[in-house]
């Protein structure tokens, strides 16, 4: 059995940052474009190494996307940054029109996404952010759990042709995979050996499954971890194969339970392989102010709602 463990936190945010910076020295055709949100989304490395590769828009999210866009026909591979529901919700037609329907290599790269997001409350704390981009053709969609794996999304963005988006966060959460660990594109990574039930979660509450797991062992229930850290495209295969093990699925996201991860799990599903299945995730609401624990808390998305779920999942097989 793995175990996993941390000894600190970072947010995820700075692995992006990281990622960025490390990329700028490695091509210099990766740009950056920031709307007023330089320091949040930890990009203040790339800024001052690169100043001339750097593009402060200010507050003008709609037309930092047209600006991406257009540099990406010069060979230039655009790294955009701002809060998840400033780079989605308030600016989706740019990238429906100039990004996705033109097959721009433009990296849409969004932070404070989620309830954890916290004490700024429900405006900012998209939660419809997934669904909205993996339903736009062509475009891949990340969401990776800790700040290595931030870093490593980043990196490999770097080298991905097409649009993409990358979701992470702002709250500081254990660490708790290598810094080396591979990071592909499109593959599922098995976190923890089961036979139960498979818990598929993504971004911050992939750490939140780790610990469900430990406590279910308790229970003696044998739980197999997925993190799925691309949601597009969807791990078809790796669902299959753990799904045909376990015979039944609990997703956790911090997400809309609509159009989310839970969606993506439930159509191969039901595609491919009826399976009794559990979401935990926002149950079709808005969130609120506070801190990311008591949101996370308030509205289903504890370690303990993962564990209720499988509870439940386990007597449905």
């Amino acid at each position: 059995m793995t175990h996993y463990t941390f000894t600190e936190k970072k947010d995820t945010r700075s692995g992006f940052g990281a990622g960025l910076h490390e990329l700028g020295k490695q091509n210099p055709n990766v740009v950056a474009l920031c709307a007023d949100l330089t320091g949040s989304l930890k990009m203040d490395a790339f800024k001052k190494e690169f100043p001339q590769r750097f593009f402060q828009v200010g507050i003008a999210e709609a037309n930092m996307m047209g600006l991406a866009a257009g540099m990406t026909i010069g060979g230039k591979i655009p790294f955009t940054g701002t809060f998840a529901n400033f780079s989605t919700g308030r600016v989706y037609d740019q990238i429906r029109q100039s990004i996705a329907y033109s097959g721009k290599n433009v990296k849409i790269c969004a932070s404070h996404a989620g309830l954890t997001l916290g004490e700024d409350g429900a405006t900012h704390q998209i939660l419809e952010d997934i669904g909205m981009m993996r339903m736009l053709p062509g475009m891949t969609v990340i969401v990776p759990c800790d700040y290595h794996q931030t870093k490593a999304a980043t990196l490999a963005l770097g080298n991905h042709v097409g649009p993409a988006y990358l979701r992470f966060g702002r709250p500081s959460w254990p660490v708790f995979t290598a810094a080396d660990r591979p990071f592909v594109i499109g593959k599922a990574d098995k976190m923890i050996e089961g036979t139960d039930v498979t818990i598929f979660a993504c971004g911050h509450l992939v750490w939140s499954a780790i610990e469900a797991e430990a406590a279910l062992a308790e229970k003696g229930i044998s739980a197999e971890v997925i993190n799925v850290h691309t949601i597009k495209p969807l791990d078809v295969e790796a669902i299959l194969e753990s799904v045909n093990k376990t015979r039944c699925v609990v997703t956790a996201e911090e997400h809309q339970m609509n159009g989310g991860l839970g969606d993506a799990v439930s159509q191969v599903l039901a595609r491919f392989r009826p399976t009794p299945l559990e979401m935990v995730a926002v149950n079709d609401s808005f969130g609120e102010s506070g801190t990311p624990t008591q949101l996370l808390k308030k509205y289903g998305l504890g370690t303990e709602n993962i564990v209720a779920a499988v509870e439940r999942v386990v007597k449905r097989k």
